[in-house]
């Protein structure tokens, strides 16, 4: 079977699961005598205190004659009242009567207890990660229409864990690296946090909408300069300038303390991190092939002149490539 069929497989198996466990094929849903259908609808008049039919089906994405058909029966039911738009009289204006109203509200109390009981056997942790996780999925399948903003703040409780775990996670999924490369990854936030130099090492985490999304460290290789490590943006977060803009807050505090210099080492299948230390204005210079993390791979050095990015950087940062192995 093909990755493309498994995946086919998971998404039909899920959504079996999730329309049993929330009580979609029930007869009315939530116990009430409405189909899942009519109380979408019911849920948007209540939420607006007038919407036209052509807003509603847009909203909705909804068939024009289905959805005439439930707003006669709304009609009949007493629940829903139309009127002529003041602006166009062949457009009708929906609004719910007080006996609509109290329908919403039983509807809605009813969802509010559903969703409070879905949530009421999980952990505060397992709560967030299900939050999460509908995050995810409703901002794969619907994206926004303007990518949502980010902040680049201090680590706090639990992102040097974070750190640790989405590399691990993220560098198998993408290049197939072994447990050695977490391994390494946390020996490097355990010296960032018994060694660090507060004057002179820093680390700042991206959040987007609330969670960590990325992260860089600047730490002390000498007096003079400093190591660019654990570069990591999310793959959801990607294609917004999180990276450049974790490099630029890293150089900068760099610059402000004092170092004339900073190096990092990558390795040739990270293309994307590459091009934002090229831009950057780091420079190659040194390149080493070494079998790490389960694959063989060209480590590479980088170095950037803090204070003459454009200068000739002379000596062994003078861009010039050296292939050991």
């Amino acid at each position: 079977m093909s990755s493309a069929e498994e995946h086919i497989r998971a998404i039909r198996a899920f959504n079996r699961f999730w329309t049993n466990h929330m009580g979609v094929l029930d007869a009315g849903l939530l116990d009430t005598p409405f189909s899942v259908t009519e109380a979408r609808v019911l849920f948007e008049l209540g939420r607006n205190a007038e919407i036209d039919m052509l807003r509603l089906r847009h909203e909705l994405r909804i068939d024009p004659g289905y959805l005439s058909r439930i707003v006669k029966r709304f009609e009949r039911g007493g629940l829903v009242e139309a009127t002529p738009a003041p602006s166009d009289a062949r457009r009708r204006v929906l609004r719910l009567t007080e006996r609509g109203s109290v329908a919403f509200e039983d509807l809605d109390a009813r969802s509010t207890a559903q969703a409070t009981g879905i949530q009421s056997g999980l952990t505060e942790e397992n709560q967030r990660r299900l939050v999460a996780a509908m995050a995810t999925i409703r901002g794969l399948l619907d994206p926004p229409s303007e990518s949502p903003g980010f902040v680049i703040r201090p680590p706090i409780a639990g992102d040097l864990g974070w750190v640790v775990h989405r590399h691990g996670v993220n560098y198998a999924q993408e290049y197939g690296w072994d447990e050695t490369f977490e391994a390494l990854v946390a020996r490097v936030v355990s010296e960032y946090v018994d060694r660090r130099d507060p004057s002179k090492e820093n680390a700042w985490i991206a959040e987007v909408d609330g969670e960590p999304a990325g992260s860089v460290f600047c730490v002390k290789e000498s007096d003079d300069i400093a190591r660019l490590r654990l570069l990591l943006v999310e793959p959801s977060a990607r294609g917004r300038g999180i990276g450049e803009r974790l490099v630029t807050e890293c150089l900068s505090f760099a610059r402000r303390v004092g170092y004339s210099q900073i190096t990092l080492w990558t390795n040739n299948v990270l293309v994307s991190a590459r091009r934002i230390y090229e831009a950057a204005g780091f420079r190659l210079i040194r390149e080493k092939r070494h079998h790490t993390f389960g694959h063989d791979l060209i480590g590479q050095d980088w170095l950037l002149d803090l204070h003459a990015v454009a200068a000739d950087l002379g000596g062994a940062a003078s861009g010039i490539r050296e292939v050991d192995g």
